[in-house]
């Protein structure tokens, strides 16, 4: 039995909030089946005796060369349409932490040194696995992201009674290890920064900015304002994506009267989300994932070098240690205890499924060694073998625990009132 003043890790939150990750999971775990088929779909071209009309259309190059927005079809997916993801990234964090449970700092302690952890160890492991190869060296930050997509949908398949705690945390860490993947690719990959572009930047974001601070939802007005923040962050040598999470934190999610309706951040998320999930990241995955492994001997040297066997130890022990070990220092430091309805052994199995790297992770590779090099190659080739082990690994330990998973959820679900709202959430101990 708990102190009635300890805190609790992964303990439920408030029914408004478990119900609206629910609503958020649906659309992410479909999008990661479409982004895996899309990926298997660019993988399988590359490598079929059609591979030079695949190369064809991704080296197709368009675009007004006047505003250096010349870019091949491969580039508009990971600086422009990548751009959307972020900015619902940006969306979701803000509003995590403006109006969700995670406004709690107890509560959002846990899940941020979760993602911090699962940053800095992966790098480590990889750093320490390259550390006499200089060159190879630029790519440490690639098994730092975790793919909420993609690793929301492998936990729909394999753990549909997983208490929503659990999942609210993997989708919070991800959201998290997100926005610390885009600030090192703000300052570790920005090889030439042009400061007139990125000061002028500020102009369009600051219009943008008082526009939806006034709860304007012109798109005829937004549109415009975004797209010129996006070409200026282009220009400046920043990582364009960049953008599209400054848009985020910019969009306003509190409503300023009951009458109003959704907030803006939930109405722009509501719009853009199924674009993000269903085109963005799927055309994205398409085109990085289109590595010619040159047969099975190929594919045998690609896993022999230094650059994939840090990306894949990254991704498989790296992100398990840097988890688990920072959600164990958390309770450890606070005296905080796990939820009684779980097991440490939970805990692992989540931080194994957070090895699944692929949308930020393809791109980091992309920046780091730059398109079309064989390193850039290996590193595609490691993130997707890690993150097939990391999704293999945790199915067999979450499925040991899926009985556990589902006991929990009849106990949850079995009295509903008449309001519609599970007891279980209105219980004292559920706050």
């Amino acid at each position: 039995m708990n102190r009635p003043n300890t805190a609790r890790i992964f303990t439920r939150g408030s029914w408004p909030e478990a119900k609206r990750i629910a609503d958020v999971l649906r659309l992410e775990t479909v999008g990661g089946v479409i982004m895996l088929v899309a990926a298997l779909l660019g993988l399988v071209w590359a490598n079929s005796p059609w591979a030079p009309a695949y190369e064809a259309l991704r080296d197709f190059e368009f675009g007004p060369e006047s505003l250096h927005l010349r870019l091949s079809v491969g580039q508009w997916a990971s600086d422009g349409l990548l751009a959307i993801f972020f900015f619902i990234a940006g969306l979701e964090l803000k509003r995590e932490f403006v109006a969700g449970d995670l406004r709690d700092p107890r509560r959002a302690a846990v899940p941020v040194a979760a993602a911090i952890g699962g940053v800095v160890v992966p790098a480590l492991v990889y750093a320490l696995i390259n550390l006499g190869s200089p060159e190879a060296a630029a790519g440490w930050a690639i098994p730092t992201a975790t793919d909420i997509a993609f690793a929301l949908a492998v936990l729909a398949v394999i753990g549909r009674n997983l208490p929503a705690a659990l999942r609210t945390f993997l989708l919070t860490l991800a959201v998290v290890d997100d926005l610390i993947a885009i600030v090192i690719i703000a300052l570790f990959y920005t090889e030439q920064l042009s400061v007139v572009p990125l000061l002028l930047m500020l102009v369009p974001l600051a219009l943008f900015t008082v526009l939806v601070q006034r709860r304007v939802r012109s798109w005829w007005l937004l549109l415009p304002l975004a797209a010129a923040a996006w070409a200026l962050m282009h220009a400046s040598g920043v990582h364009a994506t960049v953008a599209g999470v400054l848009l985020g934190f910019a969009v306003p999610v509190i409503r300023r009267s009951a009458g109003e309706g959704p907030g803006l951040a939930e109405h722009f998320e509501h719009r853009w989300r199924p674009l993000s999930t269903g085109v963005a990241v799927p055309v994205f995955a398409f085109f990085a994932a289109g590595v010619a492994i040159g047969g099975f001997d190929g594919f045998v040297a690609s896993l022999g070098d230094s650059v994939t066997t840090g990306i894949v130890a990254g991704l498989v022990v790296g992100k398990v240690i840097g988890i688990t070990a920072s959600t164990w220092l958390m309770a450890r430091f606070t005296k905080a205890t796990l939820d009684s309805d779980l097991a440490w052994v939970d805990v692992v199995g989540l931080a194994v499924l957070g090895g699944i790297g692929f949308t930020v992770s393809l791109l980091v590779g992309e920046l780091a060694f730059g398109e079309g090099s064989t390193q850039y190659d290996d590193a595609k080739v490691a993130v997707l073998v890690g993150s097939l082990l990391a999704a293999v690994i945790a199915t067999v330990i979450l499925r040991a625990r899926n009985r556990v998973y589902r006991r929990i959820h009849e106990e949850e679900t079995r009295d509903v009132d008449q309001d519609g709202i599970p007891d279980v959430h209105q219980r004292p101990d559920a706050d």
